[in-house]
């Protein structure tokens, strides 16, 4: 765990896992083996406590963690002979969002995600994976282009946003999302949609409709961050953790209001812990979904997907 990229919660096993590794060092000249295996012991009892009870605001910022897999990594670890495809055919091509063929088991599909960068440089490149409406429309291009030749589509979602600018109104930006979500009400391949990361507003909406919805364990998906409603209703970014509470908006919060329709488990700690397991289990569940979907009939496809977004936000009292 590197230290910068603690959070503050993870201070503890940090702490204890820095004491393992300086033990570490004397291991050869001392017999402190059963010191280590306490300490083992103890710092995967301390993992399990702290992760199994983490609030809503500590799952925003495992969400973000600098070291999350993100939509290449989980293309370049799930699937074969992948082809990026560049361009909305109108304007540019938008690299917040990045998408093209793939095979993931042997299975075609189109897969389509936002994409951040790692550092500075990569992250003014991708726009801090906040799309511009070329992004949306080039995602858009991909899925038609899907929907022509019968390959279901998989969308990664992983964004703090879309690019707010003054160019991107100009372009179009609520236009473009938009027609996004009429489109892919009604686009007759299977779509599943999978939160990895972060899942703000209607830049992820932006190809957010599908059959099924699926969310990584420790991420969050709703119509404003924690740090925008808390700016809002208290003019001040102090109220973010409150905010967070309130606007329920993680996994569970979500499964429970069946705006989502499976939670996938992260390793321990984190998906940026073990990114074979993570893409592994990721994997596995897409082409189960993606096996159910694929015996549905286009027309009952698309009534599913309406009747599904339909229902949301229906409540009794």
């Amino acid at each position: 765990m590197a230290k910068n990229n603690t959070l503050d919660f993870e201070k503890p096993i940090y702490e204890l896992e820095s004491k393992i590794e300086e033990m570490r060092q004397y291991e050869g000249d001392l017999d402190i083996k059963d010191e280590i295996s306490k300490l083992e012991s103890k710092v995967f009892s301390l993992k399990k406590s702290i992760f199994d009870n983490l609030t809503r605001w500590q799952r925003v910022q495992l969400a973000r963690h600098p070291e999350r897999p993100y939509t290449l990594d989980y293309i370049n670890m799930m699937t074969t002979d992948f082809i990026e495809l560049h361009g909305d055919r109108h304007y540019g091509d938008d690299k917040a969002i990045v998408g093209g063929l793939a095979k993931l088991d042997g299975q075609k599909v189109m897969i389509i995600g936002h994409q951040k960068g790692r550092d500075t440089k990569s992250n003014v490149y991708r726009n801090f994976g906040m799309p511009n409406p070329e992004g949306y429309r080039k995602a858009l291009r991909l899925m038609k282009l899907a929907e022509k030749f019968n390959i279901p589509v998989i969308t990664l979602l992983d964004t703090p946003g879309a690019f707010p600018g003054l160019e991107a109104e100009e372009r179009g930006q609520a236009e473009a999302i938009a027609k996004n979500l009429f489109e892919m009400s009604k686009l007759r391949v299977p779509i599943i949609i999978v939160i990895i990361g972060e899942g703000a507003s209607g830049g992820a909406l932006g190809i957010g409709v599908g059959d099924r919805i699926l969310m990584l364990e420790n991420t969050w998906y709703s119509v404003i961050s924690p740090e925008s409603c808390s700016s809002i209703l208290w003019r001040s970014w102090d109220y973010k953790e409150q905010a967070a509470e309130a606007l329920k908006l993680t996994a569970p919060d979500l499964l429970e209001q069946k705006i989502i329709d499976r939670i996938i488990p992260e390793p321990l700690g984190g998906a940026h812990k073990n990114y074979n397991q993570i893409a592994d289990t990721l994997k596995s569940i897409l082409l189960e979904e993606l096996a159910d979907l694929m015996k549905i009939k286009p027309d009952k496809l698309v009534q599913n997907r309406l009747e599904k977004f339909g229902a949301m936000g229906v409540f009794e009292e």
